[in-house]
């Protein structure tokens, strides 16, 4: 039941993001099985927040404790289905703490399955189990046996936190493996024994145990777990208060606080979902008591939500994964993803505000503005944990370091007062911390300085105290969200396996490549006279394999979290980006984006569904507001692989091309955006409208005579505006 007026409960809040963020939905347990799990969630977040700072302990040993975690939360907060009723409390003799006896005994299976590796790893003489070395390939029985209940078990996690497309698509993948022969054409292969395939997803380097579980375990959980106790501090608030002093003046106000505040948001969030609640909480009531429709008011949040995902400096935690893929530093990573992102805001901003001016909306009165000196006065010590970070990130530290340091200064922002010396051994603990990582020469002076200052100004906050138990729960909350990402990266494991083994990346690029080829030859010849084209055959086979690209990938990020479908994405699409000569970070940050898509694609876009329990609108006509809204999303791809320029990585880096480029991608998201409102300086007929979309794909490839072909096409909607707005001030005079 909705609390009165447009406004939501926190209960309420709470209840959809438990129906449509994964790691928020889990089973109720009684208190005594509570506690146990809290000691258990907290030992986990322990673990990871001291071996950041501390050291990693041998990567087998890391990823076994990781997965043992998983599987222990896992099976104790998520039910085998997600019937109604299912997450209820309930009393059996065939439960235990409201978890049932076959949960706990799969719960025991993958904890053996995932510390059986780093056990056997110097292999165990009562056992009769060699040294690790001498098994590679040649896997004995009990490798076998675990290495069985490992993929089970972990297709099982993914099911339970995710659903079932993820798992779907992992057995596709598997049985491409063991049944090759019976595939047709370019796609048969030889087949992968059993045995081979076995110990292939069960040994490190490759599979369960490879990269994606790695940099899961060492850095996307540390930011996940920054993201909740930053804005537990109040980062998010800060972030949302700003953005209302920045934007909600101006027309259309609360929808462009909901822009900016999410862009900010995003930032530090690693969840779409969570960040649509969090910032559509204020912003969704306000758009609609100031006019705008439900549906649009959900939209523009879950479109402005979803860019967290590709805002630099985290992006989901993508950007960690993808340095380590490209083997390139984080912060090339994050440059080249600066323009991309701000073309995406830019294109529901401009959305937005034209909305507003076909709506007749003004911004919000001057009274219902936060003071800026107020908000500042209270709210800066948050900002300290998120300088900290960046400084240590961008000074060329691992980005577990940073997270570490992040994490710290937001427990001593949050839980540190000097009028409270008791609670003082948290700023003392972190400094000891970074004066003993100075004097071995683990810090330099100068972020050291830097450390230390903003541990001691942290202290200071006028903010009131968190205390202990409720920053405990925080932590809870950090590892709940962190489970469904670690679940679907362990299990995407598989798929980079069969990847590696059969090569199915490749032949699957090339698939693309040729059918794109017939598609350009047969399209070339009706859009050729004589001797002149419109585009030659090489320039449509490109379009036509990044739109079938584009689509594989929005139709693979169904409801997948953006970690594990960005490792997924890579491993299958990116290779025939690559057949096209288009440069890896261009097809990395491809892939990625139109993976992002999903979030606000019907029919599955959890973000706008989310929006839509807010906004008590439809869902399905809220996620095509999303999708519309989100136009700018859609574009960047298309504009940085013909224009990579605009990612600043090119060897000679060229700001008069750069500029060029930059405004014909910026005049193709305008025109798409007024095709889809209607409205300009004046309205806009269908006509203009189609005129428009045609010129706004037309501006994505930077090219002088493209551009000069969309400029045409725009021009008589050109034309109809300014005589339009020339009308009506003549009418307006005669009045």
């Amino acid at each position: 039941m909705q609390a009165s007026g447009d406004t939501l409960s926190a209960e309420e809040l709470r209840e959809i993001e438990r129906k449509y963020d994964e790691g928020a939905a889990t089973r109720a347990v009684p208190p005594a099985m509570a506690l146990v799990l809290k000691v258990v969630a907290l030992s986990f977040a322990v673990y990871h927040f001291l071996t950041a700072g501390f050291g990693l302990p041998a990567d087998h040993w890391h990823m076994g404790w990781h997965l043992a975690g998983l599987f222990i939360l896992i099976y104790a907060y998520f039910p085998i289905f997600h019937s109604k009723g299912a997450y209820d409390l309930k009393v059996s003799r065939f439960r235990v703490g409201n978890v049932p006896i076959p949960d706990l005994v799969l719960m025991a299976l993958g904890v053996a399955a995932a510390l059986y590796l780093p056990f056997a790893w110097r292999g165990i003489a009562w056992m009769g189990v060699e040294e690790q070395t001498f098994r590679m390939g040649n896997p004995n029985t009990w490798d076998m046996v675990f290495g069985i209940i490992l993929i089970g078990t972990v297709l099982d996690l993914a099911r339970r936190t995710l659903g079932w497309i993820l798992p779907a698509i992992i057995c596709v993948f598997m049985a491409y493996a063991l049944f090759g022969p019976v595939f047709p054409g370019l796609l048969q292969h030889p087949g992968v024994k059993f045995r081979t395939f076995v110990s292939s997803m069960y040994f490190p380097s490759e599979g369960i145990f490879g990269v994606t579980l790695w940099v899961t375990a060492t850095i996307v959980f540390h930011f996940v777990l920054f993201g909740v106790v930053a804005q537990r501090t109040g980062l998010g608030k800060l972030f949302i208060d700003n953005a209302t002093i920045l934007a909600g003046r101006y027309r259309g106000g609360p929808a462009k606080v909901s822009v900016v505040s999410s862009a900010f948001f995003g930032t530090i969030s690693g969840s779409s979902v969570a960040n649509t609640v969090s910032t559509g909480a204020l912003t969704i009531p306000n758009m609609k008591r100031l006019g705008y429709p439900g549906h649009f008011a959900g939209g523009v949040e879950a479109a402005s939500s979803a860019g967290g995902q590709i805002t630099p400096p985290i992006m989901g935690a993508a950007a960690f994964i993808m340095a380590e893929f490209l083997e390139l530093p984080y912060t090339t990573i994050v440059i080249a993803a600066i323009f991309p992102a701000m073309l995406h805001y830019l294109g529901v901003f401009t959305v937005v505000h034209l909305m507003a001016r076909k709506l007749g909306l003004e911004g919000l009165p001057k009274d219902a503005l936060p003071r800026l000196k107020a908000v500042w006065a209270e709210g800066w010590a948050n900002l300290l944990p998120l300088v900290g970070m960046l400084a240590v990130l961008f000074s060329g530290y691992t980005p577990y370091m940073s997270a570490f340091c992040g994490i710290s200064l937001a427990l001593v922002a949050g839980m540190a007062r000097w009028r409270n010396p008791l609670t003082l051994v948290y700023p003392a603990a972190f400094l000891g911390y970074v004066l003993w990582k100075f004097a071995g020469g683990g810090f330099d002076p100068v972020i050291a300085a830097l450390l230390s200052a903003a541990t001691l100004l942290a202290c200071l906050s006028p903010q009131p105290r968190i205390t202990l138990p409720e920053m405990s729960e925080t932590l809870e909350t950090g590892v709940k969200y962190a489970l469904a990402v670690g679940a679907a990266s362990a299990a995407v494991g598989i798929v980079v396996g069969v990847i590696n083994t059969t090569g199915i990346g490749f032949r699957l690029g090339f698939m693309v490549t040729s059918g794109a080829a017939t598609m350009a030859e047969n399209l070339h010849t009706l859009i050729s006279i004589g001797g002149w084209e419109l585009a030659s055959i090489p320039d449509l086979t490109l379009f036509l394999s990044l739109i079938l690209i584009a689509l594989a990938c929005i139709l693979m990020g169904a409801g997948i979290p953006t970690t594990a479908l960005y490792i997924m994405l890579v491993s299958v699409a990116q290779p025939a980006l690559a057949q096209l000569g288009i440069p890896p970070l261009a097809s990395h940050l491809f892939v990625l984006y139109y993976g992002v898509v999903a979030e606000i694609t019907p029919p599955v876009c959890t973000s706008a569904y989310a929006a839509s329990a807010i906004a008590n609108s439809n869902p399905f006509r809220t996620g095509v507001s999303a999708f519309t809204l989100g136009l700018g999303k859609v574009v960047a791809p298309m504009a940085f692989v013909y224009a990579p320029v605009l990612l600043f990585t090119a060897t000679t880096f060229e700001p008069l091309f750069f500029a060029y480029a930059a405004a014909s991608a910026i005049a193709g998201v305008f025109a798409l955006s007024v095709a889809v409102v209607g409205m300009w300086k004046v309205a806009v007929p269908v006509w203009g409208r189609v005129l428009l979309a045609l010129a706004g794909l037309v501006f994505i490839a930077p090219d002088w005579s493209t551009d000069l072909i969309a400029v045409a096409i725009c021009l008589p909607v050109v034309l109809q505006q300014f005589l339009g707005l020339r009308r009506g001030a003549v009418q307006e005079a005669g009045a």
